[in-house]
């Protein structure tokens, strides 16, 4: 059985001291990067084997480099925690969907949709959000939508405090699509996809060689579905995303792509909270999702919608100086855009106490683009008898968002006229409600024409270096300053602006007691500043005072200041196909904002996540991969500004499970046969920072089966939620939690030509 990666223009191999996926040579003969550690010892850093294109891979599920390059050294001398989800576990697992991939990183869960705020991936990580620190081939995508997987090569997720490698962003860390590439050959794979609740999916990877150096290739998804045990709610979209490349296997390459998706979908609003008769002031006052109602309720209406387009151009420049040295340029255009009508199921009156629950309407029309640059310069160099692999780049961005609300009334909440037509349909049962009913909105449905314009400026500069003292002993510094500048014009208010500096850094040290493993600490700071978010999420740090006059002084607010602390180890057993990591950790918020007694804000509070997480991937026999792990978090709230029974002191972060777990594995009984099983644990989670509602405990247990007919032919079966498990994934800080499909099985049927 052979191993081998394909090379990736443009990356370090610091196993062998050089450059080599970038580098004509290089390229000219492909290269095996993942060899038995025997073998590695007698391959010579300039004749190194030939990839084998035929055979399997023995440990699919490790990856032992990051595709960005910022990352001057393998993941296994990487002084933080990285963990690179691959193409082979997502297609195992047949997941579709951002959310379904990050599944397999413990420590991240999903926090459900605010008020007027964007419906999108809400990835929360170590405790911190991270929605607006998601990034696609290393160059932020700020526009809140639901991502897809059909062209992603790998999804990479950079845990603790981050700015120095990301900007801008929280302290938990971010999140990296690497898409996928032009390679120089031939291949189709087709997927068609069928399954229960309506499910249809079909998927094209196509690559043609062109020429000697040229390739094009093309990814292309349509996917429609209802939902397992869910009534009304409904997925539909589709997508095309074409590369071609241009030099390939040459020192100068140039390759344009362009990805583009479309979505209408009935979003879905989930379960009401129960609340206390006696309500906030009854001293046993908690809420959690309601249990005696069915589980296919949609307390929304047929009319709900949601739809979304999402376009993205990038050019990329890459020339080889020499075997040591490399200069890439990165342009980008993106734009997103999303409408929706969307339905909450609201208790803030007390209407569920008698079994009504009023529709409260929630709706948005907004749009965002932005045009970057990043231009970076990479190599290695040898000084003070030091070995040093370094980068250093400038990145320049500029940011706009416009956002307005549509006019719909869904009348008053107390839902002083019953439910059905007596309230004009704006409540309904909390038994047995009906999202056909007839309701008519009074207003025109359009938008309002009351906008909010948002832009950023952003000019940065970054430098990483490996500084390699021994064989034992290396280090990395990583140093970034961020020119910051932002500005809010609300309609009919006067403009809101604010200008930062941020500063921020990492620093690791590395120990490798045996070529194998490493032992490591680190160091690093983010910034978060007003704004970060540009309108596309939920703000810790926002320009627009708060309701009733609250903060009216947002704008004069310095930027949150984060740090983590980190010991870990890394090791890579049984001849390299194994990977385990193990860490332990302290992230910081040293100067939170709070809201003061006299109702002004500062930056004056403080919180904390401590934690320790395992994890594994790769193979434990040829037959056996795994891929899995466990975070511990201890999340606290310190100084939040309130005093006496109103103050969240002490108190757990929301969306912060304290034990969660993951693992998959799949075993091959034959050459043509494979099972697989998996099994999900996330502990209780709050919905608000007071700890007054939450959604419980839960496991989730997933299984496939495949069988390979021919070379050409096989097929796939994923049964998820296999026990029927009724169970909530996110928890809304008041009214409702976001309930998880039932059991749901899907066939898929590949080709490959």
């Amino acid at each position: 059985m052979e191993s081998y990666i394909e090379p990736q223009p443009g990356k370090l191999e610091p196993r062998f001291g050089k450059l080599t996926g970038g580098l004509a040579t290089a390229l000219a003969t492909p290269t095996l990067f993942l060899l038995p550690q025997a073998a590695q010892a007698q391959a010579s850093p300039t004749e190194l084997s030939p990839v084998k294109v035929q055979g399997e891979k023995p440990a699919p599920f490790l990856v032992t480099e990051s595709a960005s390059p910022k990352f001057t050294a393998p993941v296994l001398d990487t002084a933080k925690s990285v963990q690179i989800i691959p193409q082979e576990l997502i297609q195992s697992q047949a997941a579709t969907t951002l959310t379904d991939v990050l599944r397999n990183s413990p420590g991240i869960t999903f926090g459900a949709g605010e008020g007027g705020n964007p419906l999108g991936d809400r990835p929360f990580i170590r405790g911190y959000d991270a929605q607006s620190s998601t990034f696609v081939d290393g160059m932020r995508d700020i526009g809140a939508t639901s991502r897809e997987v059909f062209n992603l090569e790998q999804v990479e997720v950079i845990k603790g405090a981050d700015g120095a490698y990301a900007g801008r962003g929280g302290a938990g860390g971010s999140i990296d699509l690497i898409s996928k590439t032009a390679k120089l050959r031939d291949f189709t794979d087709v997927s068609l996809g069928f399954g229960t609740a309506k499910y249809f999916r079909q998927t094209v990877d196509s690559n043609w060689k062109l020429g000697e150096t040229t390739a094009f290739r093309l990814n292309a998804m349509n996917h429609n579905q209802d939902v397992d045990g869910r009534d009304t709610v409904d997925y539909s979209r589709w997508g095309v995303a074409p590369t071609i490349s241009f030099g390939l296997g040459t020192p100068t390459r140039v390759t344009l792509s362009y990805f583009h998706m479309e979505s209408d979908d009935t979003p879905d609003g989930g379960m009401p909270y129960t609340i206390s008769k006696k309500g906030a002031n009854d001293p046993n006052f908690h809420r959690t999702p309601i249990s005696t109602i069915d589980r296919n309720n949609f307390y929304g209406l047929e009319s709900d919608y949601r739809r979304t387009r999402n376009d993205m151009g990038t050019l990329l420049l890459e020339h080889d100086f020499s075997d040591r040295l490399t200069l890439r340029n990165q342009t980008r255009y993106t734009r997103a855009t999303q409408r929706y009508v969307w339905t909450q199921p609201d208790d803030s009156k007390g209407n569920v106490n008698d079994g009504m629950v009023w529709r409260r309407n929630n709706n948005r029309d907004s749009r965002v683009s932005t045009w970057a640059n990043q231009t970076e310069l990479l190599g290695e160099f040898t000084a003070g008898g030091f070995k040093n692999r370094f980068l250093t780049g400038i990145e320049l961005s500029a940011e706009d968002g416009r956002k307005d609300s549509l006019n719909i009334d869904r009348g008053n909440s107390n839902c002083p006229a019953g439910i059905g037509a007596a309230g004009n349909y704006t409540c309904t049962s909390l038994y047995n409600p009906n999202p056909g009913d007839p309701w008519v909105n009074p207003l025109n449905g359009g938008p309002k024409g009351e906008p909010t314009y948002t832009r950023t400026l952003t000019k940065s500069i970054y430098g990483f270096d490996t500084i390699e003292f021994t064989e034992q002993w290396q280090a990395t510094v990583g140093l970034r300053v961020d020119d910051y500048e932002t500005r809010l014009d609300q309609y009919n208010q006067d403009r809101v602006s604010r200008h930062d500096t941020l500063f921020n850094y990492q620093l690791g040290l590395v120990y490798k007691p045996a070529p194998n493993g490493s032992l490591y600490v680190s160091y690093g700071t983010s910034s978060t500043p007003a704004g970060a978010a540009l309108g596309e999420g939920s703000e810790t740090q926002s320009l627009t005072p708060g309701r009733g006059g609250v903060g009216t002084n947002a704008a004069d607010l310095a930027p949150e200041k984060n740090r983590t602390m980190e010991l870990g180890t890394k090791w890579d057993l049984i001849e390299g196909r194994l990977g385990l990591t193990a860490a332990v950790f302290r992230i910081e918020t040293t100067n939170a904002r709070i809201t003061q007694p006299d109702n002004t804000y500062a930056m004056a509070g403080d919180k904390r996540v401590d934690g320790f997480e395992l994890g594994l991937s790769g193979s434990i026999t040829p037959q056996w991969q795994v891929y899995g792990g466990y975070t511990h978090l201890k999340s606290r709230i310190g100084d939040d500004g309130k005093t006496g029974a109103a103050s969240n002191a002490g108190n757990a972060f929301p969306n912060t499970p304290e034990h969660s777990f993951s693992l998959w594995n799949t075993y091959a009984f034959t050459p043509q046969l494979t099972a697989g099983v998996g099994a999900t644990f996330v502990d209780k989670q709050y919905g608000n920072e007071a700890n007054t509602n939450s959604i419980p405990s839960y496991w989730r247990f997933d299984a496939m089966v495949g069988y390979r007919f021919t070379k050409t032919v096989d097929l796939q079966v994923n049964v998820n939620n296999l026990s029927d498990e009724t169970y909530y994934d996110k928890a809304y800080p008041s009214h409702y939690a976001s309930i998880a499909p039932g059991r749901s099985a899907v066939a898929t049927l590949n080709l490959h030509f």
